[in-house]
């Protein structure tokens, strides 16, 4: 019992003193902060853009982001959104630019594959389109995104064409003054 005692007290007076380093250290260091939601607040507005449709304002907050991403996980979302967002635009040259860009950091990243493949679709690159269709949807079998953009490839490149054909013309009716 004695034991625990000398260990309570022991940590009751030498906490002060750790957080006192704590404190000063903050007080040092100019730039600390505590952050209080997304860390990159111009990158989390740029995805909030992109998705509710302001898409040349999400391209601007997101290209803000990329300059101050930190860490692997911030740079390639900012890559992947620049490319998705260049999309949206109709600016091919620039999205695959940001696609490429990404899968060079990271060829395991299945949305740069995702979104360099509808770059291709819209570019009528079918071969290049296909091969990055395989390539995502082997990285990710099940993305909804993928199914998509499967499905506009196999649009454009084998379109369905209706089997029945309706002819709904009038028979010339003699009766009908």
């Amino acid at each position: 019992m004695s034991s625990r005692l000398i260990i309570l007290v022991c940590t009751l007076l030498l906490a002060p003193l750790c957080w006192g380093q704590g404190v000063d250290r903050i007080t040092r260091d100019p730039n600390a902060a505590t952050v209080i939601g997304p860390r990159n607040i111009p990158l989390d507005n740029g995805a909030k853009a992109l998705l509710a449709g302001r898409d040349e304002e999400g391209v601007e907050f997101t290209l803000e982001g990329l300059k101050f991403a930190q860490g692997r996980r911030e740079h390639e979302a900012a890559l992947s959104n620049l490319c998705a967002g260049y999309v949206k635009l109709g600016d091919y040259a620039e999205a695959l630019k940001y696609c490429n860009l990404l899968l060079a950091r990271n060829d395991k990243n299945w949305r740069g594959y995702n979104n360099r493949a509808v770059v291709y679709i819209q570019l009528k690159q079918w071969e290049k389109a296909e091969q990055d269709l395989k390539k995502g949807e082997e990285l990710n079998p099940g993305a909804t995104t993928m199914k998509v953009a499967r499905s506009m490839y196999m649009d454009a490149v084998h379109p369905v064409r209706p089997e029945i054909e309706i002819d709904d013309r009038q028979k010339d009716n003699d009766d009908v003054p």
